[in-house]
């Protein structure tokens, strides 16, 4: 079909046994440097993406992503215990975006929510499909503190 013949196993072997080679070095149990970093009491900083209400569990299902973005569920991706978590920092716009379908009581058609979407530059990073836009909803941040167990917010 591709005209070609199919390469051997030997030089896929070649490739990537040689590939990594290099990465070797940068492959480690990040779990145990995250549980040192703790013991020698050392500040850690988890970023999360998304958002509550993509959360499977906690969001507007089915209308959510197949995971968990809530904060608790940082310590599960990085293998370490909950209780070395002291802070949680939610982090709000003073607008509402939403990629895709789903309930959006605030959601702006018009020249507003035109206008947000341009200033906020709210265009999905892969796509560069608009998102949808609208004013910030208290209900919602409620509800992400709760369930995220927010102790601060910027």
């Amino acid at each position: 079909m591709f005209k070609q013949d199919a390469p051997s196993f030997e030089d896929i072997f070649e490739t990537y046994y040689a590939a990594g080679q290099r990465l070797a070095p940068y492959v480690t149990d990040t779990a145990k440097v995250l549980d040192d970093a703790f013991v020698a009491d050392e500040r850690v900083l988890f970023e999360g993406a998304q958002g509550v209400m993509l959360d499977i569990d906690h969001g507007t299902y089915p209308f959510v992503t197949s995971s968990n973005p809530v904060a608790g569920n940082v310590t599960v991706g990085a293998g370490v215990g909950p209780t070395n978590v002291s802070k949680v920092v939610g982090v709000c716009k003073a607008y509402t975006s939403r990629v895709g379908d789903g309930p959006f009581p605030t959601e702006l058609f018009d020249e507003k929510g035109h206008h947000i979407r341009e200033v906020g530059r709210e265009y999905g990073t892969t796509t560069g499909r608009p998102r949808r836009v609208g004013w910030f909803d208290s209900v919602v941040l409620r509800h992400s503190r709760r369930v995220s167990g927010i102790t601060d917010l910027s």
